[in-house]
């Protein structure tokens, strides 16, 4: 029986990226998207054309309790078990501080961070059924460093997102081991519209002099769902190539 991944917002990005390094390694997978179906099915036919595994495609706000509860219910009926989740599905609105809206605020806080929640919460319970299994949760350098009042809302999502880690590593303990990524600058679709400027001012930052390519983000999630990160539990992996804010 082979293992099965639940990757959230996995039709692009890291979550693409995520979803193939785990058919690689020979996990069952299932892409979750909320709007871009057509992305969705393209990975699906060509991950079941290149790997040996099964591909579920399901469509799901993880804003919405609902809908959460009945993509677990669709994934446990298909397969019996999750044995990781991967909670990518994020959203940024970047405005001035000026321009910031409470509606868009809380539209980040729900996808973001309350989706983080409840697609941890319904998936660890059969994860305790079972009294295995590993949840990662994509947060960001972001909220560690909080150095970009135009993603205020954005970065108290992710700086939630490390709070939340924690939280749900003791809640699961000693069964479900909870883990967090904080990628730094990832060349991601959400960052093609950046100015050239700034991509360079922030590539001069980092020691490695570029942004992450989505797959070095991905590599890391499965080290840390594979048993060689069997003793790693409640912690922060912060990946970005070596960033000096100072």
């Amino acid at each position: 029986m082979k293992p099965v991944a639940l990757v959230t917002g996995s039709s692009r990005g890291i979550g693409k990226a995520t979803i193939i390094e785990f058919a690689k390694k020979g996990y069952d997978v299932v892409i979750n998207y909320l709007s871009s179906e057509e992305e969705a099915l393209k990975l699906k036919k060509m991950i079941e054309e290149t790997y040996q595994v099964q591909v579920l495609a399901i469509q799901a706000d993880v804003s919405k309790e609902e809908e959460v509860k009945n993509m677990v219910e669709e994934v446990i009926h298909t397969f019996g078990h999750i044995d990781c989740l991967v909670n990518n599905a994020g959203i940024a609105i970047d405005t001035t501080f000026e321009d910031k809206t409470v509606e868009n605020f809380r539209r980040t806080l729900d996808v973001n961070l309350i989706g983080t929640f409840l697609v941890s919460k319904y998936v660890g319970k059969y994860m305790l059924e079972k009294k295995e299994g590993t949840i990662i949760n994509i947060s960001s350098t972001n909220g560690i460093d909080t150095i970009y009042p135009e993603s205020l809302d954005y970065d108290a999502s992710k700086a939630g997102i490390i709070s939340l880690t924690k939280n749900l590593a003791l809640q699961y303990a000693p069964y479900i081991r909870v883990n967090s990524i904080a990628p730094g600058w990832v060349l991601t679709e959400m960052n093609q519209e950046l100015d050239p400027e700034f991509v360079e001012s922030e590539q001069q930052k980092c020691l490695l002099k570029r942004f992450a390519e989505p797959e070095e983000i991905a590599q890391v999630a499965v080290f840390l769902a594979s048993r060689d990160a069997s003793y790693i539990n409640g912690e922060v992996i912060r990946v970005d190539g070596g960033v000096n804010n100072g």
